[in-house]
């Protein structure tokens, strides 16, 4: 189903629930209520029309709660709908017109607002929606033409103008814009976007133009697999929940039973119905599902997605967070971290080990050239260049032969390293670096020391983990242990291992399990995705675009920011803290009621009011997750 076809639907499904919880039924209710009591109390109206009146009231607001308890009645299931039409259906018959109308009116009017609600925890699924891209510009036979964003074939030319929103995932092949991600990603500033960047379904040009190549289209956006993951997450239940839902079950015929007995012993009809509905369990039904959306709709506003309740549960009980090194605590790309010259200057070994590394695709080499382009050096033609695989490379600068890797090409050249560059290499290496020696004719003339640069924000992280409840941090690496010490002790974190292989990892958080730990595996979803599916919650950071980080973590944070993993961890904590809020009040206020019932204190109508009362509270404490802030 495409985007399009998708917000159709759901279109359709958000009118259909306004149809079913349309309020003039319920506000009608009220309205004669009112005017029978006050017709009653005034003694203006004649009591055939005050009860009249009252009959009428309770039909209007109790007959789609009398439809939905025979609904559920086919399935087997006693709910609280039952408990209420059971109990107005009794309270007519003995004449006690007053508490069918107040029963069936307070329980209508809970269930509009419960619905609202939960309609308004839903909002951040419709701002996506809203934000869907109906219609693109393509270029199909040299003609530029309007389609549908669906119709959009892979491979064709997109055209993308400023206040447009690109309606496919692609990259660029023409122009330069300031793209607006928040969308994807949650992010407050635009992003600059050029020539070969890649960019994604539903964000917007602010200025600038693009023309793009469509990479993924229709259902395989991004930002439609966004939105089918945050609809999916809504509908699934949290073990919490589940537990009540099936409470709940169990619950509600042993309080018919109840009833029954009560009435048996006392003869009294009215306190029999009276416990029927006091004993509702309108707060505890929906103390966690309205938590657990609001929760969900908040971290989809801000870039992450949470695949369900039971995953935003489970993070708020995480004790042991597992960090991926490379790509998560740093920046994933070798950056020149030192040069050094024996006996010749710093700018002329990264001049020629630049004009060596130009022809080279490998990584270290492209961190080279940038460092020597960003100092603004011009570095000479090279001869007889060749690539020595796993060594390095060799070539003729100014007539002189240069060498320029590692240890063991100078060793395969026959070349000896002095005590005083031994020692340097040593003080690189116990920092985690990797150093390449440069070589002119038989002499070594210099090192340039590169690393993979520790993120700015990543002692922050660690700190604010260990703020938010989180006991230990754990890291994960494949690099040599001096790499991983350095980086460990760099950013504070607790423990880590090194020289682990992508499927080791997942064999570490499985022990870690066997302590008794509950564990959370972040990582980039793709080398990491055995342990993110081993840990009790995978969390992929910037997945952004990728498929399988969206695919095998519970969560995804849309960019990389590492404030974010903070944020979704305090968020959890917060939800739960909520739901255990709701759920003890709920009960207590059930309990409560029903020992006022059984004593005499609480009569039907304002027993039910303090009943709906409690709802109206839940809710209210619920919707505070929606407003919930990250600290950073």
């Amino acid at each position: 189903m495409g985007i399009y076809a998708l917000e159709q639907r759901r279109e359709s499904g958000l009118i259909t629930f306004l149809r079913r919880s349309r309020s003039a039924p319920t506000v009608a209710a009220g309205v004669l209520i009112l005017i029978s009591w006050l017709g009653a109390r005034g003694q203006f109206l004649p009591s055939l029309w005050t009860n009249g009146g009252m009959i009428l009231a309770a039909l209007l607001a109790g007959h789609k709660i009398a439809r939905q308890a025979l609904f559920a009645l086919r399935y087997r299931v006693l709910g609280i709908e039952a408990l209420v039409t059971t109990a107005a259906l009794g309270a007519i018959l003995i004449g006690e017109y007053w508490e069918a109308a107040v029963v069936t009116f307070l329980f209508a009017f809970g269930s509009y607002l419960e619905g609202r609600t939960m309609d308004k925890s839903r909002q951040a699924l419709r701002e996506l929606l809203e934000l869907a891209p109906r219609r693109a510009t393509v270029i199909r036979d040299g003609v530029e033409l309007q389609v549908l964003a669906e119709e959009v074939q892979k491979g064709e030319t997109v055209l993308v103008r400023p206040g447009e929103k690109i309606p496919v995932d692609g990259h660029i092949i023409k122009g330069e814009a300031s793209v607006n991600q928040a969308p994807i990603t949650g992010e407050s500033m635009p992003v600059e976007k050029g020539l070969g960047d890649g960019v994604y379904s539903g964000t917007i040009i602010q200025t600038g133009y693009l023309e793009l190549v469509a990479d993924k289209v229709g259902d395989d956006t991004t930002f439609s697999r966004i939105i089918h993951l945050v609809e999916e997450a809504q509908e699934k239940t949290a073990p919490v929940q589940r537990f009540v839902e099936g409470f709940a079950r169990y619950y509600t015929p042993g309080i018919m039973v109840l009833a029954v007995l009560v009435y048996i012993i006392t003869r009294d009809v009215l306190l029999a119905l009276t416990l029927l509905v006091i004993a509702c369990p309108g707060a505890l039904v929906i103390a966690t599902p309205i938590s657990i959306v609001a929760g969900i709709g908040n971290a989809a506003r801000r870039g992450v997605l949470v695949k369900g309740g039971e995953h935003l549960e489970m993070l708020g009980a995480i004790d042991v967070v597992v960090l991926d090194k490379t790509g998560t605590l740093t920046e994933g790309e070798p950056q020149v971290v030192g040069v050094e010259g024996f006996g010749v200057g710093r700018d002329m070994v990264l001049t020629q080990a630049a004009a060596l590394e130009r022809y080279s695709e490998h990584p270290l080499a492209k961190a080279i050239i940038a460092q020597a382009n960003e100092e603004g050096l011009e570095y000479p033609p090279v001869d007889d260049f060749t690539v020595l695989t796993g060594h390095g490379v060799k070539g003729t600068l100014e007539g002189k032969p240069v060498l320029l890797g590692n240890e063991k090409l100078l060793e395969r050249e026959g070349l000896s390293i002095p005590e005083h560059i031994r020692l340097h290499l040593d003080e690189e290496a116990a920092q985690g670096r990797t150093v390449i020696l440069l070589a002119q004719g038989r002499q070594i003339i210099g090192a340039i020391s590169l690393a993979d640069t520790i993120r700015q924000d990543a002692r922050e992280l660690v700190r604010s983990l260990k703020k938010a409840g989180v006991k230990e941090t754990v890291m994960l690496t494949g690099d040599n242990p001096g790499t991983a010490r350095a980086v460990a002790e760099a950013v504070g974190i607790d423990q880590f291992r090194a020289g682990v292989l992508p499927e080791d990892k997942a064999r570490v958080i499985a022990e870690l399990q066997a302590q008794g730990r509950r564990v959370a595996m972040v990582g980039d979803g793709i080398n990491d995705a055995p342990a993110m599916a081993q840990a009790d919650v995978g969390i992929a950071m910037g997945a952004i675009g990728t498929d399988v980080a969206i695919e095998t973590a519970d969560v995804a944070l849309m960019d990389d920011r590492l404030s974010r993993l903070v944020y979704i961890i305090e968020l959890s904590r917060a939800a739960l803290k909520n739901i255990r809020q709701n759920l003890f009040f709920a009960v207590a206020v059930v309990f409560l009621l029903l020992a006022g019932v059984l004593g005499g204190r609480v009569i039907l109508g304002s027993g039910m009011l303090i009943h709906e009362l409690s709802v109206l509270l839940v809710i209210l404490n619920a919707t505070r997750l929606l407003k919930y802030q990250p600290r950073s």
